[in-house]
Formats: structure tokens, C-alpha cells, sequence
């Protein structure tokens, strides 16, 4: 039974829907474009290696060698930004920003295991621009203790972030101010140009992709607006709009800044002064403040969104204690989230020493921009009808973007890649047992049916060879509410790579018949056997198991043996000989099972595949009996008679050759039984299961007594001509 929703089910009306957008658009407290978006995410990417770093990497690298590492990393960052831009249009993002979009697309457990890493990035970045922050002050007051003024640091973003974000983002207006009146003081610097000024430095102290990886966290901000999400009153325009010019501005401001610093300050003091632009700008203490303002920005950024993404994380239940977490204010304030990521930060400051953390932070950062990005090409590469954003962008841009943040995290450090991703994967695995259920759906679905499709069409260009032979059995059930056939049996001769396809025929009353089918099925689910069921209505059994026979031939993956059960009466007799023969004609495999109705299967162990010298018909049986024998563990013993003793060494020889051709298990024991075929039978060794040729109609009389004579169940074959034992 199909488990899609119904239309009704999950669309409103159109007067609803546009109710529902609007009240959703109009929500007090929230905060638009400039205030939510391009702020924080300006704030974030000016940050203190602009200050700190940027002149080394101007000494080192020379102008086009700076401007250079300025254009890849911003490259990446802009594909990233392109494609976040594209997906906010195409769908209604809820809180946690990048969380939110990966979840909707991929499903919560991707979402889950990219957003948990994600969430203690955004966390420890706080904790590392509060030692920023402590690192700037004490160049002004070096006699203050390090831990005191990183403690009181914290407590005051923490009194900004607990009381209002509103009151936060006012913050970081005058932060922008202090940031902006810092590089007109260095754009006011009292040095005459440098003379001798090179184009293209030397890289004395490390070499162009290391100096690279000293700059990229520079731009790893672009997330602090989305992951405001939650609290914008336009998302779907505000981050798209927001981050993309952030991205513009600080582009220019780096550039134009790389190229002062090489114009006006010496490479020896760029490369060997950290401090080169507070001592080298009209007022130096604005470059002070500047860094200051920075750090604190960029702290108080980080220290807004994580709380956020927490909250939205623990809204779907990715993380313990998710009702606690999920709380909100009446002014939409995550406190629970902020004080508990709070107590965070000030653990990691105690330390005061982040730098295995601040590169494995770097490392969850570009796993979470690749996988945003590849969300993106995912949903261009399907053409799927839903991806219809209104903002749009060539699918070679966010695919350079997925393979750039994963060049870019090996490039930087090797081990703490693997180490993450690592994490990553153990975390996909524990959500994905949780069995978490989303409030949306996702496209995982129907990105493994296009897959699948398309990896038909190719298989469709090559003929099917035995070499890919595989047991997919089609399954014919006439009731399923009394319908006792041996589902054990069947897992074992299609476990682990075969597939069942059943079906039943039913004149009305179709749905209560499928829910019947599929529930009889669901042990075969539940044992790892791929399984698809229909009802077809028909007033005659026979005649609609034809049709699903014939209709099932032209399909890309179709069965190719069926599987019959033979009762002890003999009413569906006619009923069987009729689908063998269809079966023959539309080259199918066939199977027909007589269960003993005491012994069963025995102990599931031996199994006895008796053959004919001069039969083509035997492929079919020696594939079963692998099967059989290798779900089962048990012994193959393969048998066949002899009319004269002097036929036995010969008929010994061939089953000897057979063996070897076929590669059966080295511990096959052979029997020859000398005498007429249906009277040594009862002299075979004992086994759980028989398995005996077929011939081109059914003898229901043999089958019957056979199953008698062996006292055992015993299993009927006939080849189709598409299978072969010796591949």
C-alpha cells in the first residue's frame, strides 16, 4: 500500500496558505534584512586575521599573490552564498539556517549529523574570538590577567545575548562604526609609499596553499546571517540579499586593504609584525579598538546563532533533552539554548589554548558549506519540478563550491578532515536508529529512484548475461489471510542480493487485500530482502497472473523465476500447469515447492540436489542448492543413479567434473544409487530438502509421492535457458 500523503492531507487551501505566509511574515520581533543578515555577516568575515594576519599574507605572498588567495577564497565562499541564495528561494527555510536547508533536503539525519558539528563549531568560535578579544586587550593592558578579562568578556556578551537580540544587533551597528573609523585611520596613514615593492612575493615563510590556509577563516562567516533564520521577517530574500552583499563589500574592503599594506608598509615588518597596521595608521588606537570591536563582534555573532541552531535541533528531536532545549520566550528568545551554550564557552576558555579545536572547527565549517552545496547540484542534477527557485544558478557553481570546501579541508590539515568526517558519519548512524520523523518530506527518495533510472537505461544498452544472474522470485499469493507459504524458505533462497515480487488477484475490495499482502511480507522486509507487492483486480486467478507475467517482462527489473506452492489436494493443479507453461513462454524460471506438513524444513542444514547425466535442465537446481547452503551452513549432497554397477564410476566421474566446473563447496559429498530412478530414491542420504528436476508439465503425482518416499520437503526446478551454474 502506497505510503505517500495525500493531496488533502498535506496542502491547505490557497486562502490558508496565503494566511499562513502572511502571519508568518508579520511576526513581531523579528528582524529584516540588514539588521538580521548583512550586519552580522559583515561583521564576521571583517574579523581580527583582517587586522592580524592579512599584512603576513601580503609580506609573504606580494599584491597579485594576496589578491589571488583573496579571489579563490572568496570564490568558494561566493558558490556557497550562490547556492544558499537559490535554495532560500525555493524553499521556506525555518530556524538554524544551513541545518534547516540540509534537513528539508536530505532528512533529518543528514541534517542532524552535519548540524550537531555545526552547532559546537559556531560554539567554540565564540570561545576563540573572546581569546581574541583578551589577546587585543592585554596589548593595551598587558598586566591584566588573561582568564579574568576573557571571563568578563564573556559575561557581558552573555548579559547582551540573554536580554534581547534586538538589543544585540543595535550593538553591532556601533560596532560597524568603530570597525569602519578604524580603516579610514589606516587609510590616513603618515608613511610615504615603499620604493621597493614586489608583485609577487617568495613565500619565505610557507608556501602559497599554506599561506592560503592561514587566510581562508577569514571568510568563513557567511552563516551568521542564516543562522538568524529563525528571527528574520523575509528569510527567503533577506539571506540571499544579505550575504551576498556582505560578500561583495568585504571582498572590495580586502583588496583595497591588501593593496594599502603593501603600498605603504615595508614586506620585512608585514611579515614579521602582527601589530604592522596599529602601528603604522594615523591613529593606531582606532586599529586597537577596531580589533577589539571585531573580536567582540564576531563573538557576539557566534553567540546568537548557536544558541538558534541548537534550538532548532532540538525542535526535531537530533539532540537529548530536545524539550528542553526547543523552549522559547514569549519575545522568541531561546534562553534555555543560550545559557546552556554559554556554560560551554566559558569551559573552553578555561584552557585558553584552542588551537586543535579552531582547526577542527574550520573543518565542520567546510563540511557544512560542501554539503549546502551539494544539496544544491543534487536538486539541479534531478531537474525534479519541485527545484523551481526563483533565484538561479548554474549547477557548475555549486558543484565547484561542494568540491572546493572538501579541497580546501585537505589542503588545510589532512588528518583533522578524516577525523571529521569520521564524526560526521557516527553521528548519521546513531540518528538514523533514532528513527526521527520530519513534519516535511525530503528528496532522498527521489534522487535514489532517478538513480536507479537512469542506471536502468544504461543496463537496458546491455543484454543480461548469467554472470549477473540473481534469484528475484515472483510470488503469486491467492489469499493472503490463509495464505501458509514457507517466507523462511523463500529468504533463504533470495538472501542476501535476490528480491521477491508478490501479488494476489482480487475481484474488489482491493486495499484491505494489499494491507493483508503487505503485512504477510513484512518478515521478508524485516529480514533485508527487497520487496515490492500489488493487487491486481481480476475476476479469475489465473488469468490476472498472467497478465502480471506478461506485463512484468517488459520491465527494466523484473523477476525472473517464479515461485510456486503445491498443496496436498489437487484443486489448483490446473491452475499451476497453466503458469508454468506462461512461465516458459515468457522465459521465467520455476519453482514449485511441495512442503512436508510434519517435518518442514528439518533442522534447515543438508540438502539433497539429485541429477540426471543428460539433462539440460539442472542450472536452475544447482544455483538453489548454493543458495540453500549458503544461508543454511549446512551440507550439499549431490545424487544421481545408475541403472548398472558399471555405470557408477562413470556417473560418480561426471558429478566429480560437475563439481569442479561449478565451483560447488569443497566439502559436496557425491552419491550414486544403482537401480531405477523412483525406486533408490528412498535410499538417498537424509536431508531437510530435496531438490529435484522439472519437466515440461508438471507430474503432480510424483511430486506428491516424492515428498512421501524422501520424507522431506522437496523443491521441483525448471530452467528458463538465462541462468548458468558455471559462470
Amino acid at each position: 500500500m502506497s505510503t505517500e500523503p495525500k493531496r488533502s492531507e498535506t496542502v491547505s487551501t490557497f486562502t490558508n496558505f496565503l494566511r499562513r505566509e502572511k502571519d508568518d511574515s508579520s511576526n513581531a520581533g523579528k528582524f529584516g534584512m540588514f539588521g538580521g543578515v548583512f550586519s552580522p555577516t559583515l561583521l564576521t568575515i571583517l574579523g581580527v586575521i583582517m587586522y592580524l594576519r592579512l599584512g603576513w599574507v601580503v609580506g609573504n605572498a606580494g599584491l597579485i599573490g594576496a589578491i589571488a588567495i583573496i579571489v579563490i577564497a572568496n570564490s568558494i565562499t561566493l558558490c556557497t552564498a550562490l547556492s544558499m541564495a537559490s535554495i532560500t528561494t525555493n524553499i521556506k527555510i525555518g530556524a538554524g539556517g544551513a541545518y534547516s536547508i540540509i534537513s528539508k533536503s536530505l532528512g533529518l539525519e543528514t541534517g542532524g549529523s552535519v548540524g550537531i558539528p555545526f552547532y559546537v563549531s559556531q560554539t567554540l568560535s565564540a570561545a576563540l574570538y573572546i581569546i581574541g578579544f583578551t589577546e587585543g586587550w592585554k596589548y593595551i593592558f598587558p598586566e591584566h590577567p588573561a582568564l579574568v578579562v576573557g571571563l568578563i568578556t564573556w559575561a557581558i556578551l552573555m548579559t547582551i545575548s540573554y536580554v534581547s537580540t534586538e538589543f544585540a544587533i543595535k550593538i553591532q551597528y556601533v560596532i560597524m562604526a568603530i570597525i569602519v573609523f578604524s580603516l579610514i585611520s589606516f587609510g590616513m596613514t603618515p608613511n610615504e609609499p615603499v620604493t621597493v615593492r614586489e608583485m609577487v612575493g617568495d613565500f619565505q615563510d610557507g608556501g602559497f596553499w599554506y599561506v592560503f590556509a592561514v587566510f581562508f577563516p577569514a571568510v568563513t562567516g557567511i552563516m551568521a546571517g542564516a543562522n538568524m533564520s529563525g528571527d528574520l521577517k523575509d528569510p527567503r530574500r533577506a539571506i540571499p540579499v544579505g550575504t551576498l552583499a556582505a560578500i561583495a563589500v568585504t571582498s572590495v574592503v580586502y583588496v583595497v586593504l591588501a593593496w594599502g599594506l603593501w603600498a605603504y608598509i615595508p614586506k620585512e615588518e608585514l611579515i614579521s609584525n602582527q601589530m604592522a597596521m596599529v602601528d603604522n595608521s594615523a591613529f593606531g588606537t582606532a586599529i586597537i579598538a577596531g580589533i577589539l570591536a571585531a573580536t567582540f563582534s564576531s563573538a557576539l555573532g557566534s553567540m546568537l546563532g548557536s544558541p538558534r541552531i541548537l534550538q532548532a535541533l532540538a525542535e526535531q528531536k537530533t539532540v537529548p533533552f530536545p524539550a528542553f532545549f526547543a523552549q522559547r520566550t514569549e519575545k522568541n528568545e531561546p534562553r534555555n539554548a543560550i545559557i546552556f551554550t554559554g556554560i560551554i564557552i566559558v569551559l573552553a576558555l578555561i584552557p585558553g589554548d584552542l588551537d586543535f579545536l579552531a582547526t577542527l572547527i574550520t573543518m565542520f565549517f567546510m563540511i557544512t558549506y560542501g554539503m549546502l552545496n551539494l544539496v544544491v547540484f543534487i536538486q539541479q542534477s534531478m531537474k525534479i519540478i519541485s527545484f523551481r527557485p526563483t533565484f538561479k544558478i548554474p549547477r557548475f557553481v555549486s558543484f565547484f563550491g561542494a568540491c572546493g570546501c572538501i579541497f580546501m579541508m585537505f589542503l588545510i590539515n589532512p588528518a583533522f578532515s578524516i577525523f571529521a568526517i569520521v564524526i560526521i558519519i557516527g553521528l548519521y548512524v546513531w540518528l538514523t536508529r533514532k528513527e526521527l520523523q520530519a513534519d516535511w518530506g525530503d528528496v532522498r527518495g527521489g534522487m535514489f529512484l532517478i538513480m536507479a533510472e537512469r542506471a536502468s537505461r544504461i543496463a537496458a544498452k546491455f543484454p543480461r548475461h548469467f554472470v549477473s544472474w540473481k534469484p528475484d522470485l515472483l510470488l503469486p499469493v491467492d489469499d493472503p489471510k490463509v495464505w501458509s507459504g514457507p517466507l523462511l524458505f523463500i529468504r533463504s533462497l533470495t538472501h542476501p542480493s535476490g528480491s521477491v515480487f508478490a501479488f494476489s488477484v482480487e475481484d474488489e475490495k482491493r486495499g484491505a487485500v494489499q494491507q493483508q499482502l503487505d503485512k504477510l511480507l513484512d518478515p521478508l522486509r524485516d529480514g533485508a530482502i527487497t520487496v515490492n507487492s500489488t493487487v491486481v483486480e481480476d475476476v479469475n486467478f489465473t488469468h490476472g497472473a498472467k497478465l502480471v507475467i506478461q506485463t512484468l517482462k517488459g520491465a527494466t527489473f523484473r523477476p525472473n523465476t517464479l515461485f510456486l506452492t503445491l498443496s496436498r489436494d489437487s484443486k489448483n493443479d490446473q491452475t499451476i500447469e497453466d503458469m508454468v507453461v506462461q512461465a516458459a513462454a515468457d522465459e521465467m524460471g520455476v519453482l514449485i515447492l511441495h512442503q512436508h506438513e510434519r517435518v518442514a524444513f528439518g533442522m534447515q542444514k543438508d540438502v539433497n540436489l539429485w541429477l540426471r547425466e543428460k539433462s539440460p535442465n539442472w542450472h536452475l537446481a544447482v544455483l538453489m542448492a548454493l543458495q540453500l547452503q549458503l544461508n543454511w551452513n549446512g551440507r550439499l549432497n549431490l545424487i544421481a543413479s545408475a541403472e548398472t554397477e558399471e555405470d557408477k564410476v562413470r556417473i560418480h566421474d561426471f558429478l566429480e567434473r560437475l563439481s569442479d566446473t561449478a565451483r560447488l563447496p569443497s566439502l559436496t559429498n557425491f552419491e550414486v544409487v544403482v537401480g531405477d530412478f523412483n525406486d533408490t530414491i528412498e535410499a538417498a542420504p537424509k536431508a531437510d530438502v530435496n531438490i529435484f528436476g522439472l519437466g515440461e508439465k508438471p507430474s503432480f503425482e510424483f511430486m506428491r509421492n516424492v515428498v512421501k518416499k524422501t520424507n522431506s520437503s522437496c523443491l521441483f526446478v525448471k530452467d528458463s535457458g538465462h541462468e548458468s551454474a558455471l559462470v
